[in-house]
C-alpha cells in the first residue's frame, strides 16, 4: 500500500473499474469536469492545475494536449502519464521525454472495437448510407428502380491498409468473411502476421494506386501528418473509398473536400476529424459522399473498461518500480 502517493485522473468520466484498481494502492484525485470539448479546455484545465501539485502519476483522458504549464505545476515527483488511448500525439512526448517522465498508452485492447467501426465505415461509404438515409428522412425513395443509387461491392475488392498494427490486422481479420479480393499494406517494415491474411507488403504509392478501399490506421506523427493530400489523392482510383480511424490530421481535409466534390474519388468515411467536434456548418458535411462519425471507435462498454483497467495497471507498475505493460516512454 502506498496511499501517500497521489494519482490524478483528468476527467470525471473515467471508468469505475479503473478507479477501483487505483484506489487499492494510492490516493486518487479526480477532476469534477470532463476532459473533452470546451469544458476540457476551461473548467477542467483549471481544476487539473489546482489538483496536480504533488501527484506522482496522471491518467490522461482527453483529446486536448498536455501543456508545459500543467507539467510545471505537477512538480518533479510526476513519474508517469498514462493515457487511456492508443494514440498519444496529444501527450507532448518531447516535453515528457525531456523531463524523464514515463508514458504509457492502451493499444490492442481497443483494436477489435475500432476494427468493427472501420468495417462499418467501409460499408456505409460503399453503399451510400448518407444519401440513402436522406431519402428516408425526406420520404422520397429514389432507390426504387433498377439502376438508382447503386453502391459498390466489397466482394472481390482490393483493401489497402496504411498501418498494419493491431487495428489494421483486426480489421483484416473481420473482412475475410466479405470475400475481398486481396489485402495490401504499407508501413516501415513487413509484418509476419500478414501471412495470416495473404496480405502483400507494398510501397505506399502502389497501395494508393491499386486499392478500392484505403484504410488509415496509422498513428499521427510528423511523417504521417497530411499523408492524404492533393498529391496522394491524385494517385487513387476514381472508385477509391478512404476510411480513417486513425487521427483527423492524417488527411488534409481541404484537399479531401475538393477530391470528393469533384468526384475525383468515390467517397470517404471518417471516425476522426480536425477539429473534433467538426463544426456543423463545415463544408465536408455538405457532401453526399462523406460519412462522418463522432470518434466512436473504442466506444463500447467492454472496451472502455479494458482501457481504463490497463491505464490503471500501468500506473501501479510504474509507481511500484515495475516495467510498464504498454510503454511508449519506458
Amino acid at each position: 500500500m502506498t496511499k501517500n502517493l497521489k494519482v490524478l485522473v483528468s476527467s470525471n468520466d473515467f471508468a469505475d473499474s479503473g478507479i477501483k484498481i487505483l484506489e487499492e494502492h494510492f490516493t486518487v484525485l479526480k477532476s469534477r469536469y470532463s476532459g473533452f470539448g470546451d469544458e476540457g479546455l476551461n473548467e477542467n484545465m483549471a481544476e487539473l492545475m489546482s489538483l496536480i501539485p504533488g501527484c506522482s502519476a496522471l491518467i490522461w483522458i482527453s483529446h486536448h494536449p498536455i501543456t508545459k504549464e500543467l507539467l510545471d505545476k505537477a512538480g518533479p515527483q510526476l513519474k508517469l502519464v498514462s493515457t487511456a488511448s492508443a494514440g498519444y500525439n496529444n501527450c507532448n512526448v518531447p516535453e515528457l521525454k525531456a523531463r524523464g517522465i514515463k508514458l504509457s498508452n492502451t493499444p490492442e485492447v481497443l483494436s477489435g472495437a475500432v476494427a468493427e467501426v472501420a468495417v462499418a465505415l467501409m460499408i456505409a461509404a460503399a453503399r451510400r448510407f448518407p444519401e440513402n438515409l436522406d431519402q428516408v428522412k425526406r420520404g422520397v425513395w429514389d432507390v426504387i428502380g433498377f439502376q438508382n443509387v447503386l453502391g459498390l461491392d466489397m466482394r472481390g475488392s482490393t483493401i489497402g491498409i496504411v498501418g498494419f498494427g493491431g487495428i489494421g490486422q483486426a480489421t483484416a481479420k473481420r473482412l475475410v468473411g466479405f470475400e475481398v479480393g486481396k489485402f495490401l499494406y504499407s508501413g516501415h517494415r513487413e509484418k509476419p502476421e500478414a501471412k495470416d491474411y495473404n496480405a502483400q507488403f507494398v510501397p505506399q504509392e502502389t497501395l494508393l494506386a491499386e486499392s478500392d478501399f484505403i484504410l488509415l490506421a496509422a498513428p499521427l506523427t510528423d511523417e504521417t501528418r497530411h499523408m492524404i493530400n492533393k498529391t496522394t489523392l491524385a494517385k487513387m482510383k476514381k472508385n477509391a473509398i478512404i476510411v480513417n480511424v486513425g487521427r483527423g490530421d492524417l488527411i488534409n481535409q481541404d484537399d479531401l473536400y475538393d477530391a470528393l466534390k469533384n468526384k475525383q474519388i468515390y467517397a470517404a468515411a471518417l471516425d476522426v476529424s480536425t477539429p473534433e467536434p467538426l463544426p456543423k456548418d463545415h463544408k465536408l458535411l455538405t457532401l453526399p459522399n462523406l460519412f462522418l462519425l463522432p470518434h466512436i471507435g473504442s466506444a463500447t462498454v467492454r472496451t472502455r473498461n479494458d482501457m481504463a483497467q490497463l491505464a490503471a495497471k500501468n500506473v501501479v507498475n510504474a509507481l511500484y518500480g515495475k516495467p510498464l505493460i504498454t510503454p511508449v516512454l519506458p
